[in-house]
């Protein structure tokens, strides 16, 4: 969602760059319509650049890297999650479980209780640690990609209030100078 507004923010910052350019060629023509003078000094004046057409009429937006990798990493880390968990995995993974517990090493074994039941206890306790700070690093790496993306944005929508600010300006003196025409 918060792609899809900046791409939206970027295409509504080009169409207020469009109709800046609009304004100050509907300028040049009020001047050359007022005086002779002002007809000459257009035509003397420098063409402004053409501005290439937008292709397919919708403009590249691109959000930012982190945002992007963190995306990646989610969904990556949803996958394995996903064929790890009890609930979620296929049917024919039965063989997992053992070799999970092989490859406990004896040096973690003797971290553990030496009672048979508290072991898998807290080695159960332990694998939902795991899978939690896993989730939780997953969940950090998504809201500082969030929070860099809405920064941006928020420059964004700071750069297209001002211009709009502008072009509000400009056009209420346009406005003006036709209706004195």
């Amino acid at each position: 969602e918060l792609i899809r507004q900046g791409e939206a923010l970027k295409r509504t910052e080009q169409m207020v760059d469009k109709m800046d350019q609009d304004l100050k060629t509907s300028q040049k023509h009020i001047n050359s319509i007022k005086s002779v003078w002002g007809g000459l000094v257009n035509y003397f004046k420098a063409k402004p650049p053409e501005s290439k057409p937008e292709q397919n009429g919708a403009p590249e937006y691109y959000a930012n890297n982190r945002l992007k990798e963190a995306m990646m990493s989610s969904k990556e880390q949803e996958s394995k999650y996903q064929e790890s968990h009890p609930n979620l995995r296929k049917l024919d993974n039965s063989d997992n479980d053992f070799n999970k517990a092989d490859l406990v090493s004896s040096v973690q074994r003797d971290a553990y209780p030496k009672n048979q039941q508290l072991r898998a206890y807290h080695q159960k306790i332990d694998n939902n640690l795991d899978e939690m700070s896993s989730g939780l690093s997953r969940l950090k790496s998504l809201a500082l990609g969030l929070q860099t993306e809405i920064e941006e944005q928020d420059d964004m929508l700071d750069r297209l209030t001002k211009k709009v600010e502008t072009l509000d300006v400009n056009i209420k003196n346009t406005d003006r100078k036709v209706r004195q025409l």
